[in-house]
């Protein structure tokens, strides 16, 4: 199985997890003096090489990892994140099955909630399970060009080395449901087939024309990143997939719009009328405004939870003034913070932000992007 990550030494998962020790016991003062733990860490480290997280310890991990996202606009709700606990887990079986309770869980009816399922971490002498899928819900592409009649251009290449190991592939519709890819210990990659009833899909319409509703276009509710690192005082949680819940230009400005994924905005634009001749007749700038308002319409009218990006930049500075009043810095990535439309009509646009490195968070290991594409799958 490949290693992830240089292997920290005793040194630094000892250094890692005092840090977050400390903090733990800084922001919950019932849990009392640190020392004790510390301690018991320090003996446990001596011993095994690793130590275990407490409930309560890796439930703060997991919400302070959100709370120092620095591409997440969405931090002001992080003390509300709910962790599922199944470090016991790590055979993929368990875990798939877990992932798709996940779902279901996180769905919660429409009222999405903000979710995370926690896998068994690595240890000093194997590393932990991995899942391959970018995110817990993908839909297939079965070409390499920009068709919408294809689906997912970006899943090309996991699409084509899930048909050559067995997949047998979806009903050839732009919107696929593809299996999730899961790693267990010592074990190869496997895939498992995406239950329907663990996805809620919205169906998208726009608010003004009715005829948008035969295109068949739709878009799962719950954004669940799946092949990212929970990082807590040194432990790695390579399985830990967690989830907001959407904001509407991640799908309307990026997945819907993005000419390497379903590329949709041209097709807009034909259905408005614009004049596409010359971009300086700002025909995409308007075929992106109705395509945001319809994926927001869709979601409002199906009951499912989804912010705009006007008032989650609002919220996002309500976060820092928040944590700044608590003592706290607020790291931030601009490029990630400002909204892909719209960005200089928004409050978060006229401020600059230090990308702030955190001990505790969310991480990329080398490999994880590259995995997600299916590479080495067959």
């Amino acid at each position: 199985m490949e290693i992830l990550h240089q292997r920290s030494t005793t040194a630094q998962v000892w250094e890692a997890a005092e840090e977050f020790i400390q903090l733990f016991h800084r922001e919950n003062p019932q849990a009392g003096d640190p020392r004790a733990r510390l301690a018991a860490v320090r003996a446990e480290l001596a011993d095994t090489g690793s130590y275990r997280h407490t409930p309560q310890e890796l439930v703060h991990g997991a919400r302070v990892a959100w709370r120092n996202s620095n591409r997440c606009i969405g931090r002001l709700y992080w003390n509300s994140l709910r962790v599922r606990d199944r470090r016991e887990l790590a055979d993929a079986d368990e875990i798939a099955a877990e992932c798709f309770e996940h779902l279901r869980d996180a769905t919660n009816g429409g009222r999405v909630r903000p979710t995370i399922t926690v896998f068994a971490p690595d240890a000093p002498d194997r590393p932990g399970p991995l899942i391959w899928s970018e995110q817990l819900v993908r839909y297939a592409g079965y070409g390499d060009h920009h068709s919408v009649t294809v689906g997912d251009a970006r899943n090309a290449p996991l699409t084509s080395a899930l048909l050559a190991l067995g997949w047998t592939g979806g009903a050839g519709t732009p919107f696929d449901l593809l299996p999730l890819v899961v790693q267990g210990v010592d074990d190869k990659p496997r895939w498992f087939d995406t239950p329907a009833d663990a996805v809620l899909e919205v169906p998208i319409e726009h608010p003004d024309d009715a005829g948008w509703a035969a295109w068949g276009l739709r878009w799962h509710a719950v954004p669940a990143i799946s092949n990212m690192c929970l990082e807590i005082g040194g432990i790695h949680y390579p399985a830990a997939p967690f989830n907001g819940w959407y904001m509407g230009t991640e799908i309307g400005a990026r997945n819907l719009a993005d000419t390497d994924r379903y590329n949709l905005l041209p097709a807009v634009a034909r259905r408005l009328g614009l004049d596409t001749a010359s971009d300086r007749s700002l025909w995409k700038d308007r075929a992106l405004v109705e395509l945001n308002r319809a994926v927001l319409h869709s979601f409002d009218r199906a009951g499912v939870t989804i912010a705009d990006h006007h008032t989650e930049s609002r919220r996002f500075l309500s976060h820092m003034e928040r944590e700044e009043r608590k003592g706290r810095d607020v790291g931030a990535d601009w490029s990630w913070i400002v909204p892909p439309i719209s960005g200089s009509a928004t409050p978060v646009f006229h401020r600059t932000y230090e990308d702030r490195p955190s001990s505790t968070a969310y991480v990329h290991h080398p490999g994880a992007r590259e995995r997600a594409q299916g590479r080495d799958l067959v």
